[in-house]
């Protein structure tokens, strides 16, 4: 089963993820599991070694330096790395959970609320999209308008459908 792909385990619905087929870029995999394994989450297939074993191998290919032992310190910051060192992390990730005979994980995270409705990097373009709605739509009835001023209909913005 691929990420995304709850399942019930009783009246617990669990998150699980095919480590062989993630169907995700080999960064959000990396990121994924490297988060799952410093998690603090009790419902998890990957038992603790496992999981400090994972990070660890994963921080020795980018730092010269021991793996923090502190939790809230055992991040990987990937934004200056290559692609082949993180296809080596995803590589040795995937190596370390099969010998350990795991090929699907599953965890339990129910949903949370947002800490902050957005980014600060997003709030631009919150506030585009809002002026551009506002602008968009025909104040006197407000259905959607086009450019022109014509209202959507079959054949497209503007009633008439686009040359190809």
């Amino acid at each position: 089963m691929v990420f995304g792909g709850p399942w019930k385990a009783g009246c617990v619905t669990m998150q699980t993820l095919d480590i062989h087929r993630p169907e995700m870029p080999d960064l959000q995999f990396v990121l994924l599991v490297t988060a799952l394994c410093t998690s603090r989450l009790t419902v998890l297939n990957i038992p603790y070694t496992l999981r400090t074993a994972i990070f660890d191998r994963c921080w020795v290919l980018i730092h010269d330096s021991p793996p923090p032992r502190r939790l809230e310190a055992r991040v990987l910051d990937l934004r200056p790395w290559t692609e082949i060192a993180v296809e080596a992390m995803a590589e040795t990730i995937r190596a370390g959970l099969t010998d350990a005979g795991i090929h699907t994980l599953a965890w339990d995270h129910p949903p949370s609320e947002p800490t902050q409705p957005w980014t600060p990097d997003a709030q631009v373009l919150i506030d585009r999209l809002t002026r551009y709605a506002s602008h968009a739509r025909d104040p006197a009835s407000e259905e959607a308008v086009d450019e022109t001023g014509n209202a959507p209909d079959e054949e497209g913005i503007g009633g008439t459908a686009s040359a190809r």
